[in-house]
């Protein structure tokens, strides 16, 4: 098991600290869905279990961000960020310009599992949100000061996971108990061994950016093109982020719905295949950072499907200095973390007049 001190590429711990629930119910993002369900069934498998331990990455969020952070709330929830992390270099770099090996975090999701875990709140962030970013430590050591008005995604660029974090629990007053990432290719993988994914699709889509050619109706992608998917803006809608959200989370549905009805345990090939794939992708907070603690985490991962999980966009509007750009509105965003905080649902008038929620892409993929 691999760990990177910077917090680049990894993950938060930090529980609320209440009677263990019999069954942890989650569904984050691609790959940690794919991966809760092949490492329940690679228990025990000896070898195979030291080889996906080896493949694990780490961070320890708890030591880079001290004790600055908000209280756990103890109330039988659990929040986790879940980013898909966008570096440029290397093998990613098929899939846009090169930065210069930089990353950017341009999916994040903030996963909330009710009290008992039978149910979940998805709020996604946008990446071109406008907001107020801590001052973060960078990964040659340096401080970066932040300020009031950064582009959201950029947290993960300065100071890696933990700058995330640190942002997120700036914004929403919540301490995030997990952190989660997957990468590009590692993304690309998981959906390949896990034999694809089906979506249906209301009018073609087409985006030579993000290597994507989808004819309307049933289609069933393999790694290549649901990557694809999940990143297009040219291809449905205004080109914007708000579309692309709306699109993660469609393929996000189907991707929970092939996860749970796959034979992935009838074909050990499938299977110790999928495990390999799935671990090398993700990075996880220290506390998930072992198999043994991620099979755990796991058993859970089985109870929630589309229809006890409810997915939103951060209530945004237009940004008032750069159209080009979003910024949350205030009211409706603490209605969204004071519904966190209190373990209670999201109120359906958090997201009126929000342009999160009312993005072009919608209902294009089902």
């Amino acid at each position: 098991m691999s760990e990177d001190s910077t917090g680049r590429g990894h993950r938060v711990a930090g529980r609320r600290r209440k009677r263990p629930p019999r069954r942890r119910r989650a569904v984050v993002i691609a790959a940690w869905s794919a991966a809760g369900v092949v490492l329940l069934g690679g228990a025990g498998l000896g070898y195979f279990y030291v080889k996906f331990n080896g493949n694990l990455k780490t961070v320890d969020i708890d030591q880079a961000l001290g004790s600055d952070r908000p209280q756990n709330v103890d109330n039988g929830s659990m929040d986790i960020l879940v980013l898909g992390s966008d570096s440029r270099g290397g093998a990613n770099g098929e899939y846009g310009k090169d930065d210069g090996g930089s990353a950017r975090s341009d999916t994040a999701m903030i996963v909330h599992l009710y009290e008992g875990h039978q149910k979940a709140g998805v709020i996604s962030i946008p990446r071109d949100t406008m907001t107020a970013r801590p001052a973060c430590t960078t990964s040659d050591g340096k401080t970066d000061p932040g300020g009031s008005r950064r582009q959201f995604n950029e947290a993960y660029t300065v100071g890696g996971a933990a700058c995330a974090v640190k942002t997120v629990e700036k914004m929403s007053g919540i301490r995030m108990d997990h952190y989660i990432e997957v990468d590009f290719t590692g993304f690309k993988k998981i959906i390949d061994n896990l034999g694809g994914v089906e979506v249906t699709t209301t009018k073609p889509i087409k985006d030579p950016f993000s290597h994507l050619d989808l004819p309307a109706g049933t289609n069933r992608l393999g790694g290549e093109q649901a990557l694809g998917l999940v990143r297009t803006r040219h291809g449905v809608g205004d080109g914007g982020d708000l579309g692309r959200i709306q699109l993660q989370q469609a393929f996000i549905k189907a991707l929970i719905k092939q996860v749970k009805g796959v034979g992935v345990f009838d074909n050990p090939k499938k299977l110790l295949g999928l495990a390999d794939s799935a671990t090398k992708a993700i990075t996880t907070d220290k506390s998930l950072g072992d198999v043994k603690s991620l099979m755990g985490f796991a058993q859970g991962l089985q109870g929630i499907d589309g229809q006890n999980m409810h997915m939103i966009t951060l209530p945004v509007t237009a940004d008032a200095l750069d159209t080009d750009r979003v910024a949350p509105m205030a009211k409706q965003c603490k209605m969204v973390w004071d519904a966190l905080l209190a373990d209670q649902p999201i109120p359906a008038e958090a997201t009126e007049n929000s342009m999160g929620d009312k993005g072009s892409a919608g209902g294009v993929v089902r």
